[in-house]
């Protein structure tokens, strides 16, 4: 077990919410290359933003440099898509997320970004840690308030540290995800 002396504190970005928003996008928490922008998904490798740009802007070339980031968080909220982390705080050493230490998370606010935005109807995971820190710690509560969208899809991790699913797959998972 990491000790509190070898783990950073993280905190998470305010959630990228859309007017009409219809699906929700979860990560863990962000990384340290994104905690140092400012920035969700910011490491270079991260297949996350390129993912989008071919699913939301299908005419886009994919090896022109990606746009600004507020034109990327624009792609989104014109796409009705709400963009946060399943936690709020917790501590680890590095990006992994099998180093957060369990007793020091914190969880977002979710029945408020449900309540804010009813008409979220599908719920994706980037990866299997933001699923399962979900299901496991969120959605009994969001389940006995009635405010648990139905459908909710784990998704294949858009990190490189997920090297073992070619950027093809990922993309035509992520894709279908988001019709």
């Amino acid at each position: 077990m990491t000790s509190a002396t070898n783990a950073s504190s993280s905190y998470s970005f305010a959630p990228v919410e859309a007017p009409q928003a219809r699906l929700l996008v979860l990560g863990s928490m962000p990384g340290v290359q994104s905690l140092r922008a400012g920035q969700y998904y910011a490491h270079p490798r991260n297949a996350f933003w390129r993912i989008m740009m071919h699913a939301l802007v299908p005419d886009a070339d994919a090896q022109v440099p990606l746009p600004a980031y507020a034109q990327r968080l624009a792609w989104l909220q014109a796409n009705g898509i709400v963009l946060w982390d399943v936690l709020q705080y917790c501590e680890r050493p590095g990006s992994l997320d099998a180093a957060i230490r369990r007793d020091s998370m914190v969880f977002n606010d979710f029945a408020g970004l449900l309540a804010r935005h009813p008409g979220i109807v599908r719920i994706c995971f980037n990866g299997a840690a933001a699923c399962d820190l979900f299901e496991r710690h969120v959605a009994p509560g969001l389940l006995a308030a009635g405010c648990l969208p139905p459908d909710r899809r784990r998704l294949p991790s858009t990190s490189p540290a997920h090297a073992g699913m070619s950027f093809e797959d990922k993309q035509r998972l992520w894709c279908e995800a988001l019709i």
